[in-house]
């Protein structure tokens, strides 16, 4: 304690003000050092949650007694109790996933309610379970599903009922394929619903389509890439841009043709009568009773005789008669139109610059056949391909934005231990290591040039301090040490400073035989 009560009384102002400040400034450190790590390291709960479900997340955080952070719509709370808290508020039912479902049912009593409150309150709670059961998809953030379905009683049951349901993702959007699935989980939900009734809606993209539609679409895609994957090996990956347009046929068509020949007929029937007609009469001239007697003369007279014969035939044809019927189903291609860029070829101008030229146009037909083939290029359904080179440009000199590192990650809490970190270790650095380091490095070697001869011994004559200042030349010898030692040359002061620094041990000796002499002298 002496010792440093001496070497603080020894300093300067300055010395003293430089020491205080360094010892506060380590102080500050360490104890800024201490409470960051001290400091609960934070971690996400949940993220993008609205208004209503935050506020019972952080009511129930509150009860549990962890500490949080509201960060935009994200909460934070500390990353060792997390998960536990993550659970607990699970079995509370927080965050609340959609609407209220059948438990609504649950508080409902025979007593003061009507069958038009009940059938409301059954359909409110047949939405609430179907927008849980879509919350469970994993790009899902909210849904809400709306039913229209007829409340009225009675002999009626050719109610169908429509539905529509609204779902925000988390940046992934919804596929057709997730939409058809959803169509077919409302509309089995609801009895007698069918599901094309149901119509899904995407906040980012709107009405998601699916069904008809899906397989032209589908269709495209793959033409698209068949497209993309033959240019590719010869223009090269990312020099070729296809955009392809496919109107396909969403209705059902059914077509039913007669024709009739008239110079074609076929004999179906054929009838054939005939008739035949006799008769034979006598006459005389003037009838008397004469005539009535059978042996009268008056009994022969005129005698004429006629013969009839008559043939009918009926024949019945029928004339060729041709029917078709043709029915067209949703899916077939309307019309097709394909527009591919491909980017130029590298060549030098009249400079001797390298620049991006167009390709030449043979090689552009043939680009032209390739595509043509790979999409079913169809002329009389009017369809249209275009092929066109026009060099792309390069990257400006801005670039584009970079991809968020590891640093951007990082929360303030963990960058501001870091730094605490990296101060720590530069002040062990500076304040322990190097002059650890500079105290083991090499003396410098002292000049012995001089013969130890014009050395004169010291005999414990103790010199005025004057006289040793006024001539350093001389070489200081311990008395019990037997070596001869030299000054280096330049300033006496200087000289006689650094040989007591380089030799402590023996100027302390040398100092203390001085003393001792002194004593005896007086």
């Amino acid at each position: 304690m002496q010792k440093l009560q001496d070497y603080w009384t020894e300093r300067s102002s300055q010395q003293k003000a430089v020491l205080v400040a360094a010892f506060l400034a380590t102080f500050m450190a360490i104890a800024g050092f201490a409470w960051m790590a001290n400091r609960p390291s934070m971690s996400l709960l949940y993220g993008g949650l609205d208004s209503a479900q935050a506020g019972e997340v952080v009511a129930g955080i509150e009860r549990a007694g962890v500490a949080y952070e509201v960060r935009g719509d994200s909460i934070w709370v500390d990353a060792a109790s997390r998960d536990k808290l993550r659970m607990d508020l699970a079995a509370q039912g927080l965050p609340a996933a959609g609407g209220a479902g059948y438990e609504l049912l649950d508080g409902m009593s025979g007593f003061g309610t009507t069958s038009q409150m009940f059938d409301a309150a059954y359909w409110r709670a047949k939405e609430g379970e179907l927008a849980r059961t879509i919350l469970a998809l994993p790009n899902v953030k909210t849904a809400r599903v709306h039913l229209a379905i007829e409340t009225g009683r009675g002999y009626r049951r050719d109610g169908q009922g429509s539905a529509s349901v609204t779902i925000a993702t988390n940046g992934q959007a919804i596929s057709r394929e997730q939409a058809a699935a959803l169509k077919f989980l409302i509309s089995s939900g609801v009895p007698g619903m069918a599901p094309e009734a149901v119509t899904v809606i995407d906040t980012r993209n709107g009405i998601v389509a699916a069904g008809e539609d899906e397989a032209g679409a589908d269709r495209a895609a793959e033409m698209k890439r068949n497209v993309e994957r033959i240019l590719e090996p010869h223009v090269g990956i990312g020099n070729a841009i296809v955009e392809l347009n496919l109107d396909v046929v969403t209705e059902t068509e059914l077509l039913t043709e007669q024709r009739f020949d008239p110079d074609s007929r076929a004999l179906i029937s054929q009838v054939t009568e005939e008739t035949t007609d006799q008769s034979n009469s006598t006459g005389t001239g003037a009838v008397t009773a004469a005539s009535n007697l059978p042996d009268g003369d008056a009994a022969g007279g005129d005698r004429s005789e006629a013969n009839r014969q008559e043939t009918r035939q009926q024949a019945n044809y029928e004339v060729t008669r041709t029917t078709r019927e043709v029915s067209r189903q949703p899916g077939s291609t309307r019309r097709l139109t394909v527009a591919v860029l491909v980017n130029g070829v590298a060549a030098e101008n009249a400079q001797g610059e390298t620049q991006m030229v167009p390709r030449p146009q043979a090689e552009l037909d043939v680009l032209r056949e390739l595509v043509a083939s790979a999409v079913g290029y169809d002329e009389t359904r009017g369809d249209q391909i275009t092929v066109k080179s026009l060099p792309f440009t390069g990257l400006g000199e801005g670039g584009t934005a970079a991809a968020p590192g590891w640093m951007d990650r990082l929360e303030l809490n963990g960058l501001a231990r870091i730094g605490l970190i990296g101060l720590f270790a530069l002040a062990l650095v500076f304040l322990v290591l190097r002059p650890i380091l500079k105290g083991r490095a090499p003396r410098p070697a002292l000049d012995d040039s001089r013969p130890p001869a014009e050395a004169p011994a010291l005999t414990g004559t103790v010199l005025p301090a004057a006289e040793v200042i006024a001539e350093p030349v001389a070489p200081i010898v311990p008395p019990r040490a037997p070596e001869q030692l030299a000054l280096p040359p330049g300033d006496p002061v200087a000289r006689l400073r650094n040989m007591m620094k380089e030799r402590h041990d023996e100027s302390v000796k040398i100092l203390t035989g001085w003393i001792d002499n002194k004593e005896n002298a007086l």
